[in-house]
Parts: structure tokens; C-alpha cells; sequence
């Protein structure tokens, strides 16, 4: 098994279950917290699903809510330990990071092929996975360091069967290299990755026509949307919209920028060479 693809055998441990971590832990008490001390070591209590929050996740993720915890709890340790997120992310997965990621589903069609450009320790595209196992999903990430932490993830939790790890960056994915075919999707997600423009610019070569760019956004969703849009047009990208998922489940909802691509563009021609008096090329 190479970092580019992940085969399509799904991983069990013993008895036939996922392996690692399968059950949704109790949140540790204050003062279990207190008597601790200020140990900075990653826990797996920093995963623990707090009970405010435990409606909303019953609702994203439904049955497949212990595999959510188990996740989570492989975010707050191996995740924490190998850089992909900070120490003070650990406690906050479930609100700041699981729900927020999930609630994006509502926004995916059924049996729908999602990219995840710049996926990071697996957010959204792993997380969208979990809640949605109707989905095909492709996780594109160019650091080998978290390509390989995405690659053991998709093995513990046994989601080979439908979810692949592309090691490269998106318009390698758009275009093809080394040998691999060029991919493509119903739907491609983003979070945190870039400014709409040259999110829009990686992403939008990656969906089908007629498919559609998510990109997870906070406040500055509406001012990227006018300050962009016009670039977004020129890649062939219909009007961005603003969405709020998870509307009455999770608070606040998750903020998502849409845009579906309309036209195919074609890769940018080269400029053409500015030419001296005389008619001869400038040297630059």
C-alpha cells in the first residue's frame, strides 16, 4: 500500500469491529480535571463527548457515533502528538470541530463522490465519511507526514471500502500525474485551505460539471464572496452562495460558501511575450 491510494479492503480488529477506541466516554469532571494537575500530555479524555453536545452528534452521526468518538479520540492523541492540531483544539473536537464538519452533509447529495482538498488530520472529508457512509470520499493532502496519519486513520476505523488518501496537491488530482489518472467529483470540500479565489482556482477543475465547490467559512464568507466572485465567474463557477448547515442542531451553525460549476474552463493560456521596437522579444 503506497501513500497515493488505500485499497479497497476494509481493516478489522479482533472479532470483526473496527479497531482502536470504539465507545463514546463520559466527559471527566472539573474536578477530576483539577486533581490532574497540569499535565499537557494528550489524553483520551480530551476527546470525551460533553453531554450538552451529545443530541447534536446523536443527530449527525446516528449509529455511527461510537466510530465518531473513536475518531475523535485518535484527533486528541496521535493527532495532538504529531502536529496536526494543538494541544487546546483536544478538548473543543466535538463543537469546534466533528459537529461543525458534519452538519455539512445536509448539503451532499446521496451516494455523492467528494473530494477534500488540503484535508489536513482529515477535516471534513473524514468526518463526512463517518456521517455519511453512502458516500465515496478521496482525501487530497500533499504532506506526507499527515497523508500518512490519514492513511493509519482510514485503516483503524475500517473505512478503506470507501474512503482513498491521494497524496499530492488538487491540481495534480485535476490533472493527472505520475502515472495516476486525473479525478473528479459530484462535490469537493475545503476547510480553512485559502481565499475563496484560489480555493476556487484548486477546486472547481476538480468537480464535475454541474458538481460543487463547499468551502467551510466563518464571518468573512460574505465579504470573500464579493471580493472574489468576479474570479470565481472566470473559472467557470456560477454566483457563491452563502449556506448555514445544521440550523436548529448544532450552534452556531457551520457557515459554507457554494458554488457550483457551471462551465468547463480550460487551463490559463501563457501570456505572450511583450515585444521591443523592432519586433524582436524582450529578454527578461
Amino acid at each position: 500500500m503506497t501513500h497515493d491510494d488505500i485499497t479497497a479492503e476494509a481493516v478489522s480488529g479482533p472479532g470483526g469491529t473496527p479497531p482502536g477506541p470504539s465507545a463514546v466516554r463520559p466527559a471527566t469532571s472539573a474536578a477530576d480535571a483539577e486533581l490532574a494537575g497540569p499535565d499537557t500530555t494528550p489524553s483520551p479524555a480530551d476527546a470525551a463527548l460533553p453531554p450538552e453536545l451529545a443530541p447534536a452528534a446523536l443527530t449527525l452521526f446516528g449509529d455511527r457515533l461510537d466510530l465518531a468518538a473513536a475518531y475523535a479520540e485518535l484527533l486528541a492523541t496521535d493527532g495532538v502528538v504529531r502536529g496536526l492540531i494543538g494541544p487546546r483544539e483536544a478538548p473543543r473536537i466535538w463543537d469546534r470541530h466533528l459537529l461543525n464538519c458534519a452538519a455539512v452533509a445536509e448539503r451532499i447529495p446521496s451516494g455523492a463522490t467528494v473530494l477534500d482538498v488540503g484535508s489536513g488530520a482529515g477535516l471534513p472529508g473524514l468526518v463526512l465519511a463517518i456521517a455519511r457512509p453512502d458516500l465515496t470520499v478521496t482525501l487530497i493532502e500533499p504532506l506526507a507526514r499527515r497523508t500518512s496519519f490519514l492513511i493509519e486513520v482510514v485503516e483503524r476505523l475500517g473505512l478503506a471500502k470507501s474512503v482513498r488518501v491521494f497524496r499530492g496537491r488538487a491540481d495534480e488530482a485535476a490533472s493527472g500525474s505520475s502515472g495516476r489518472e486525473p479525478i473528479s467529483g459530484d462535490v469537493v470540500t475545503a476547510r480553512a485551505v485559502a481565499p475563496l479565489d484560489r480555493l476556487a482556482g484548486w477546486s472547481l477543475p476538480l468537480a464535475v460539471r454541474g458538481g460543487r465547490l463547499l468551502a467551510l467559512k466563518g464571518s468573512s464568507a460574505a465579504a470573500e464572496i464579493e471580493e472574489h466572485a468576479e474570479v470565481v465567474a472566470r473559472l467557470g463557477g456560477g454566483e457563491p452562495a452563502v449556506r448555514l448547515c445544521g440550523v436548529g442542531v448544532i450552534d452556531p451553525p457551520t457557515t459554507v460558501v457554494e458554488i457550483v460549476r457551471e462551465r468547463m474552463v480550460g487551463p490559463a493560456r501563457p501570456a505572450a511575450k511583450k515585444r521591443a521596437r523592432g519586433g524582436r522579444s524582450r529578454r527578461g
